[in-house]
């Protein structure tokens, strides 16, 4: 299978009255019909931080105002360590600075602590404002911006304070992606690993065989990754919108990912950094449980390093690892569940033996 030719995309999240579109294409930023279609109120606050804002919000700016809206801008600091109270606080004091109303739509523009905020923000404000996902990231792109999940990181667990919210739409405009910092573009291409790790043995050949087109930002490789992952969230999430069980699966690798995040402070490694080192741990640990054979182990860890991610997490102690393991939104009564693989396109969710753990925590620490 070859990446298509097609570089524009609509797809639907299917989810009842709470259903909404997601376009992907070049330029979306500018579209009058596209981003008024979505807002049926006049007044629209964006969110953003300060990176995207002086590369496009005066652009979503423009095409908001000659569509006839009225636009607040509110501009954050950047980074995950602000995806916090504080930052949540600064977009309320703006909107009720502005008194604005329910009919306020808030947009999201750019990446996956953008969107979580704005997101957890409209679910808040006067119980509920609409909001509409315009992800700038590869990473929010492919994963964060589809789904619903908003929220903000308490100093001893990510994400644990938020709330599942569904925008009215999500927009992406891949353009953005030329902007992109390679890191950060390593970093969303994780979660592009992930979706071919946990549901399509066909489509993780596909990343096997294209990474370096990916990397290399080629717009069709990058297009077809971007609607292949969309489409594979939005049917998980369809089937399991509050993540009551089959949509734990999209955290493979996150177990892992989250506490290399907390225990090295949020914004040293990028989300996606950590989720690329622990794919290759839950990788690791679904080969020592006998789910899959090395040579699959292998293509995991290969890919990864392909896509410019670590495969090697900075050395913790193994009680410190299994301590902020435990503060995981997937845990039950202190028993750690991981996303595992059994094979490849297939996960499982499942407890494991505490020495096997271990085992994997101290080949794949340093």
């Amino acid at each position: 299978m070859s990446a298509q030719h097609e570089t524009s995309s609509h797809l639907q999240v299917e989810l009842g009255e709470r259903s909404y579109p997601i376009d992907i294409g070049q330029s979306l930023l500018d579209s009058h019909e596209l981003l008024a279609g979505a807002i049926s109120g006049k007044r629209v606050a964006i969110v953003t931080n300060t990176v995207v804002a002086p590369l496009y919000l005066e652009r979503l700016t423009k095409t908001l105002q000659a569509a006839g809206k009225q636009v607040i801008p509110i501009v954050l600091p950047d980074g995950e360590q602000e995806k916090n109270w504080e930052s949540l606080m600064k977009i309320f004091d703006v909107l009720l600075a502005e008194k604005c109303d329910r009919q306020t739509t808030l947009v999201a523009l750019g990446g996956g602590v953008i969107g979580d905020l704005t997101g957890y923000a409209a679910a808040s404000y006067m119980r509920g404002v609409p909001f509409i996902q315009v992800p700038t990231t590869l990473l929010a792109q492919v994963d964060s911006s589809v789904g619903g999940k908003t929220g903000i990181n308490h100093p001893l667990g990510k994400n644990m304070i938020g709330a599942f919210y569904q925008p009215l739409a999500v927009i992406a405009d891949t353009t953005t992606l030329n902007t992109l910092a390679p890191r950060e573009l390593s970093a969303g291409l994780a979660e592009v690993i992930k979706h071919g790790c946990i549901t399509s043995e066909v489509f993780f050949s596909w990343i096997e065989a294209n990474v370096g087109r990916l990397v290399a930002r080629e717009p069709a490789a990058l297009a077809y990754a971007i609607q292949r992952s969309c489409e594979i969230k939005a049917d998980v999430v369809r089937q399991d919108e509050r993540e009551g069980g089959l949509r734990a699966i999209l955290n493979f690798g996150h177990t892992f990912g989250h506490a290399i995040e907390a225990g090295l402070g949020y914004g040293e490694w990028l989300h996606g950094e950590a989720v690329g080192c622990g794919m290759v741990m839950a990788a690791d640990l679904s080969q020592r449980m006998g789910f899959i054979d090395e040579a699959t182990k292998q293509r995991i860890a290969a890919v990864v390093a392909a896509a410019g991610l670590p495969t090697v997490a900075t050395r913790m102690d193994a009680g410190r690892w299994i301590e902020l393991m435990q503060v995981d939104k997937k845990a039950a009564g202190g028993k750690i569940k991981f996303i595992l693989l059994k094979p490849l396109g297939t996960p499982v969710i499942t407890t494991v033996p505490e020495e096997l753990l271990r085992a994997t925590i101290a080949a794949c620490s340093s």
